[in-house]
């Protein structure tokens, strides 16, 4: 029998959002690419919540797009309300985030895709990889056909023997009913990958009919609204926005919980996978949280030509009739219809430690991994992975060196880093906590941070570039010039810093330092610089936080320098650590396993001290090889 027999540059394996940035990257870096999904209907897929962005996430987007990434560019054509994160706290902390429509996001990341010059989009399962010598060969897929390639990248998010639970009811799906992906995992542990079982949830989406939303408070977007892309106009996106709305549970909410815990397959032993620590199903937080009497619901519309609206915190995997029953004890949700019942999902993924800084694996030459199959959680966690994943694919199959970001640089460089060298026991989730440098790493400057990789690479267009080559001279030289300007305490000045509740001025003052008092900025001081030149907004956002943060922004550039000497002594990787005799056992086998390519990355790896960091110094300076 003849089956179907093609050959490609680089294979993509699932086209979600990891998926989808992959082979984006890689066909835009001229390899020709073709990208498998079980279904079309799951490109760029949001089977659980309705945005982009959020606390930390939105740094991610904003780092993805000033790389050359799609994300940014497709929630700000789709987007349906944005608001800007924790914009009352100091900027390290603000964060886009921005509710999608769901299906117009994944069609024009879909249409995308099938537009994209060097790329092919196919429906079919990929049930086999072809590795011969521990070197990619290609792949095949459920029908027999053969696909010859260079390099693999595998984003199978949350399909590899998937399967969706609530109550007894359990179905060999993925999410939204979608296909599972049966056969692939065998093959993965046939080449000797380990594989661990993960666990993640959804609430029920209810008919926004049902809804009385008198009884919630309405959230509402920013005015005006922020793209998440460097490129977007900002006048392009002030669009009508549509409103979220808050409600909370309470005590009776939690009591029906309670009392049905033994029907939960979370607590009745029928779930197997380990579920995320930083966004636990109701049931969960019930039980973590037994002294708080309600926990927020963000009540979410799934999209504009759809009256399916999402509830956000509360993920369950309760039965039918649990979910009925809990649901309607929610103030304004005492009549709700369920659309689409709440689940748990449990899939197969790997231990991201078997993997470089590069998202290659070890072991198996041009076989690179993305997204949740590498433990994460979340579409912009899964993203930023697809897009270092086929940024590297193509850089290896071009014969150039890897794009390695790392934590000074960048928060995808610390999720990253986190991935592959601690061994991930639950879902992980990008926090801002998670970043030492976040001063350093704000979302405003992500372009400024990346954008010279973005065009390095070929993913930016100099254009693009030379844009934000004018935007740095620019903020430079408004930073400089304001150091030099003298205010002297004239009559106009004080009446200007008494309206702002700010001290009056005794004797002249420096303007740069009247900006770093804390009720001002350099916005509201304009009046009293009449020589400042006309600047964007985004000049003017760097320029306020450069001056008020200065001193700050120096002691972290210190720091990051120290972090990259540890970076920079190479660990070669032929090394046997057993030979290291004063290292102590637990150190030995943590570094044998985890082949740290560096001392920075060695210091990081749970289990290795900083007196075993200092033996293994030691140790380099005489070693032969």
């Amino acid at each position: 029998m003849s089956h179907v027999e093609e050959s490609y540059d680089i294979v993509v394996v699932g086209a979600g959002h990891a998926g989808c940035e992959a082979a984006l990257a890689a066909a835009r870096m001229g390899l020709n690419t073709i990208c498998f999904t079980v279904s079309m209907d799951s490109v760029a897929l949001m089977p659980c919540n309705p945005n982009i962005g959020g606390s930390s996430k939105g740094h991610l987007v904003r780092e993805l797009d000033a790389l050359g990434g799609q994300m940014g560019i497709n929630i700000d054509h789709t987007f349906i309300q944005s608001k800007m994160l924790n914009s009352s706290k100091g900027p390290a902390v603000h964060s886009l985030r921005a509710q999608a429509d769901k299906a117009a996001y994944s069609l024009r990341m879909r249409k995308t895709m099938q537009e994209t010059e060097n790329l092919t989009l196919r429906q079919a399962e990929v049930t086999e990889l072809i590795i011969e010598n521990n070197k990619v060969c290609g792949v095949k897929t459920l029908s027999g056909a053969t696909y010859h390639c260079k390099a693999i990248v595998i984003c199978t998010g949350t399909y590899l023997r998937a399967r969706c639970l609530y109550g007894d009811v359990i179905e060999h799906t993925g999410p939204n009913g979608l296909k599972a992906a049966n056969h692939l995992t065998q093959s993965l542990l046939d080449n000797n990958v380990e594989m661990n079982r993960f666990k993640t949830g959804t609430p029920a989406r209810i008919d926004g009919n049902s809804i009385d939303y008198s009884k919630m408070e309405p959230q509402y977007g920013d005015d005006p609204v922020i793209p998440f892309s460097f490129s977007t106009n900002r006048e392009d996106v002030q669009i009508e926005q549509v409103p979220c709305y808050l409600t909370y549970t309470n005590e009776k909410t939690h009591e029906i919980i309670r009392a049905n815990l033994d029907r939960s397959p979370m607590y009745s032993g029928v779930i197997e996978g380990t579920g995320p620590r930083y966004c636990p199903s109701i049931e969960d937080k019930v039980v973590r949280f037994s002294d708080k009497n309600r926990h927020q619901l963000f009540v979410e519309p799934e999209g504009l030509n759809t009256n399916e609206m999402y509830i956000g915190g509360m993920s369950s995997s309760m039965p039918e009739d649990v979910q009925y029953e809990m649901y309607r004890t929610v103030p304004g949700l005492e009549n709700a219809k369920i659309v689409r019942n709440a689940y748990a999902i449990e899939y197969d993924c790997i231990n991201a430690t078997q993997l470089k800084a590069s998202l290659e694996f070890k072991e198996i030459d041009g076989l690179f991994a993305a997204g949740q199959f590498n433990g994460s959680s979340g579409y912009e966690e899964a993203a930023a992975q697809g897009l270092v994943a086929g940024i590297n694919a193509a850089l290896k199959l071009l014969g150039k060196e890897p794009m390695i970001l790392d934590r000074s640089n960048s928060y995808i460089g610390v999720l990253i880093d986190d991935l592959v060298t601690k061994e991930t026991k639950e879902p992980y989730r990008m926090m801002t906590s998670r970043a030492e440098y976040r001063l350093l790493l704000r979302q405003d400057n992500a372009d400024i941070r990346l954008s010279k990789i973005g065009y390095e690479v070929g993913l930016l267009s100099k254009e693009r570039y030379d844009h934000v080559v004018e935007k740095e001279r620019l903020i430079e030289e408004e930073v400089a010039r304001i150091k030099e300007i003298n205010i002297g305490a004239r009559k106009e000045v004080q009446e200007l810093l008494e309206s702002y509740g700010s001290i009056p001025l005794s004797n002249g003052i420096k303007l740069v330092d009247l900006i770093r008092r804390p009720e001002l900025d350099y916005d509201k001081l304009a009046p009293i610089d009449p020589e400042r030149p006309e600047l964007s907004d985004e000049v003017r956002e760097e320029v306020n936080i450069y001056i008020k943060y200065e001193g700050y922004l120096t002691r972290q550039a210190k720091q990051v320098a120290q972090f990259k000497k540890l970076e920079s002594k190479v660990i070669p990787q032929n090394i046997n650590y057993e030979d290291v005799s004063s290292l102590r056992l637990e150190a030995r086998q943590k570094l044998t396993k985890l082949r740290p390519a560096n001392i920075g990355q060695a210091s990081r790896i749970s289990g290795v001290s900083p007196a075993d960091i200092s033996v293994l110094l030691v140790y380099l300076e005489t070693y032969k090889g």
